[in-house]
């Protein structure tokens, strides 16, 4: 009985940057799995081993990377303490860097979305919906205890987060605008939508 070979060392890795690349220049339906494998320097077979195809591909990137932002978030709040104003600027913070360091999967997530099967779209959308309630329970405390005073919580923090996640659709590096500045600017801009006294 013979088996399939295994690829060495980063293939994963390395398919995941093809995919990504792919996907990035040519959209999900533009992009062939014979591609994908060629970027990635590996044989059909082998892309094959570590996923069952381009849907698979493309769930895959989106949920690694939707894994990652939940990372992030959870060390930014960890750090920030118990007030309500620290809190929504660690949110905007994390966000606003991984949408900057991760620019090519925030434009994949939101422009290849439609392109996800049902089931993937359906695992997916529960991460969707914690991104979602992580930010509604942090705005809605904040209105519980006094600390916003927005009238509308739910529409504040529709605002705050449109606008964060924008930034992966028209961020330049050269532009000049350095990414410190870039969080203070959107963390006063979140603070005045909530109406922080």
């Amino acid at each position: 009985m013979t088996t399939a070979a295994v690829p060495r060392g980063g293939g994963r890795e390395a398919i995941t940057r093809a995919a990504r690349e792919s996907f990035a220049e040519r959209g999900y339906h533009g992009s062939s799995i014979r591609d994908i494998a060629a970027r990635a320097g590996l044989s059909l077979s082998a892309l094959y081993h570590w996923h069952s195809g381009k849907q698979d591909l493309l769930a895959a990137l989106i949920e690694e990377s939707t894994e990652e932002y939940f990372r992030r978030c959870d060390e930014a709040l960890r750090d920030a303490g118990d007030d309500p104003a620290a809190r929504l600027g660690a949110l905007v913070r994390a966000t606003v860097e991984y949408r900057i360091s991760r620019q090519v999967e925030s434009t994949i997530a939101a422009s290849e979305w439609r392109n996800l099967d049902p089931a993937h779209r359906e695992r997916l959308d529960g991460m969707r919906a914690a991104a979602t309630r992580l930010w509604a329970d942090l705005v809605e405390d904040g209105v519980a205890r006094g600390a916003f005073r927005c009238e509308h919580p739910g529409d504040a923090r529709r605002a705050v987060v449109a606008a964060c996640n924008a930034i992966a659709h028209w961020y330049e590096p050269d532009r000049g605008l350095a990414v410190p500045d870039l969080v203070d600017r959107y963390t006063a801009i979140a603070l005045r939508v909530v109406d922080c006294r």
